[in-house]
């Protein structure tokens, strides 16, 4: 019997643990990007996968719920470092943009060039005849 409840078990925890990492992967590229509902939409799916995975663990099979938790904590880890490290670089491009922004707030602006201004043709010119 546990043979037999353990071969329909562990298929659905390692689909479970497929699940939550793929979850945890969209979290960690959220976090990343700086999409804090789509990181938190992601983590709210990890919750059921990971729960999904756990039903390995009664045939004794603990690796596709250890897998589901690693995965997540290290997809949060990684995207909040790659976050800051991109965040670290972003006053450097702030103040190019100032500086850029305020050249050309000095620069004089340019004059539009004055417009030819022509009499329409009152028809002077004859026809051709053919």
């Amino acid at each position: 019997m546990a043979s037999e409840l353990a071969s329909i078990l562990v298929p659905i925890g390692v689909v479970g643990a497929v699940l939550a990492a793929l979850c945890a992967i969209v979290a960690g590229v959220a976090i990343m990007r700086g999409a804090a509902g789509l990181a938190g939409g992601a983590v709210g799916l990890w919750i059921p996968s990971a729960m999904l995975s756990s039903t390995a663990s009664f045939a004794s099979q603990w690796m596709p719920l250890l897998v589901s938790g690693v995965v997540l904590a290290a997809m949060l880890v990684i995207g909040a470092v790659v976050r800051a490290i991109v965040s670290a670089g972003e006053p450097a491009r702030q103040a190019a943009r100032t500086a850029r922004a305020e050249s050309l707030a000095d620069a004089p602006e340019p004059q539009p060039a004055p417009r030819a201004t022509t009499a329409p043709s009152t028809g002077s010119q004859p026809a051709l005849a053919g």
